[in-house]
């Protein structure tokens, strides 16, 4: 396993980035201030976007897996890799999400716990109804862990 760090073209990871933020525009208002990780293991696995928030706080912005490789533990490898690479500069890490239960498990089992929500961050920021396990998303959840 290889996670690299990405500085230039970070638009050619575009279709995978959008499994996990499906509206291009909104994508395009944090890809190039954050820095980007793409995890390799015989191929591409994941990608990441995280973003500095001030004060020792930085935030995933977008972690996808291609689909085929879902479920296998390649969103939490690097996760894991994310606090070792900022835990000397970040006193937390934020993750906001869709308030859906195997989303919100996913990160409490990777060690964050909820913080806050935003109400209805998905109806007034996307163009379109977002779903997520059919469950229509309506207020973003953020979650935290603290450093």
């Amino acid at each position: 396993m290889e996670i690299k760090k990405v500085s230039s073209d970070k638009k050619q990871f575009l279709e995978l980035l959008l499994l996990a933020d499906e509206q291009e525009n909104m994508i395009d208002r944090y890809l190039e201030r954050g820095e980007m990780f793409v995890l390799y293991e015989d191929g591409l696995k994941a990608v990441c976007v995280v973003t500095a928030e001030g004060e020792g706080i930085y935030e995933i912005k977008n972690i996808a897996t291609v689909p085929a490789f879902q479920r296998k533990g390649y969103g939490k490898k690097l996760i894991e890799f994310l606090f070792g690479y900022y835990c000397d500069k970040c006193s937390a890490m934020l993750v906001g999400t869709g308030d859906v239960f195997s989303t919100v498990s996913f990160y409490e089992y990777c060690g964050f716990s909820i913080s806050h929500r935003i109400k209805n961050f998905f109806t007034d920021n996307y163009d379109h109804p977002i779903y997520e396990d059919g469950v229509q998303l309506v207020d973003m959840v953020y979650l935290k862990k603290t450093f």
